[in-house]
């Protein structure tokens, strides 16, 4: 497994959105109050990293205005370099969170159409200041599903991380209500950003949409089978990591997680996870912990046991994100819920 030889930061580079939430149990259509936020998946991964004491540094746009500079200011307080963060006139991405209650699902709701981040283009944006030194490229498969903006904006930050010879780590994050939205072919979009990914975050249902062909996810042997088929076909790519989840219902799941190397391959048991705080972010948390692990030339154990424990923890944190320190992370017990004196 090749190693960065970098030391500099993670750049995560992605729209950073803020989440408007109603009190649990209180639709949307009947609430007086929300609760606010900052989120973003990018901005998620760089923000745990960094309570983990890796450098991370964030590459976007955000508005000129109170908004934006509510979610700059997220990113200081975590410790996270603003420096290739743009400012420039326009409205900040939202997205409404309906938590689930009982027997009653989880909601999203987006608004972030034409956003600061969206009208931006390629040449607005800081690829050579954010990547100068740095270990890894971070980038998810949020933004192409954004709109032909989008798409350019991602092609624009892999060309310049493969010009520079950082390696980078694509997250599937695949949102369907964001490529229905426009008139696009997913597969063929997302395919051309992970050929030059040395790091896949995604199962076997992203590795079956990238490569037009159905993998089950029963059983470690037909999960090792889609790793195969997606090494065999993008031939940078050498590790690809995911989670298995179990629902129950909206607040009891059941968690595991894998990570597949070319030569390797790790899947830990599950974990049970009752009562869940807040889902959203819980994947950014699990990609933080494979990177954290990956940069440390960790083995595939590792990875997948330390990015299982961040998704686990991430279930009893309200919010976008996770900032836990690298102690709070070594003392983490699975089956530990008593009061720590």
């Amino acid at each position: 497994m090749s190693v960065p030889a970098g030391t500099g930061p993670v750049v995560c580079f992605g729209e950073m959105l803020l989440r408007m939430s109603p009190c649990a149990g209180t639709p949307l259509s009947r609430a007086d109050a929300l609760d606010l936020v900052v989120g973003g998946a990018e901005a998620n991964v760089a923000i745990a990293l960094a309570g983990l004491g890796v450098p991370t540094r964030m590459l976007s746009v955000v508005p000129d205005n109170p908004l934006g500079h509510r979610a700059l200011a997220a990113l200081g307080e975590a410790g996270v370099d603003r420096v290739a963060v743009t400012t420039k006139t326009g409205r900040m991405g939202v997205y409404f969170f309906e938590p689930p209650t009982g027997p009653i699902a989880g909601r999203v709701t987006y608004d972030r159409a034409d956003s600061a981040f969206v009208r931006s283009l390629p040449q607005e944006l800081k690829f050579s200041q954010a990547l100068e030194n740095a270990s890894l490229l971070h980038l998810s498969g949020i933004t192409p599903a954004l709109g032909k903006a989008g798409v350019a904006l991602a092609d624009a930050a892999v060309a310049a991380a493969k010009e520079a010879g950082i390696p980078i780590c694509f997250d599937g994050n695949y949102r369907a209500n964001l490529w229905d939205a426009w008139d696009c072919e997913p597969r063929a979009i997302l395919t051309e950003l992970v050929q030059e990914a040395t790091i896949l975050i995604g199962n076997h249902r992203d590795i079956s949409l990238l490569l037009g062909k159905t993998f089950s996810g029963e059983g470690s042997e037909r999960r090792r089978e889609a790793a195969e088929a997606a090494f065999d076909r993008f031939r940078s790519l050498q590790l690809i990591a995911s989670t298995a989840r179990r629902v129950e219902s909206g607040t009891v799941n059941g968690l595991a997680a894998r990570v597949d190397l070319r030569e390797s391959a790790w899947q830990t048991d599950e974990v049970r996870i009752d009562p869940i705080v807040d889902r959203i972010g819980t994947g950014d948390a699990f990609a933080a912990g494979v990177l954290l692990r990956w940069l440390e030339g960790g083995s595939a154990q590792d990875m997948a046991e330390t990015g299982l424990a961040l998704a686990v923890m991430k279930h009893g944190i309200p919010g976008d994100s996770i900032a836990v320190t690298r102690n709070d992370l070594d003392q983490f017990d699975f089956g530990g819920s008593d009061v720590r004196r």
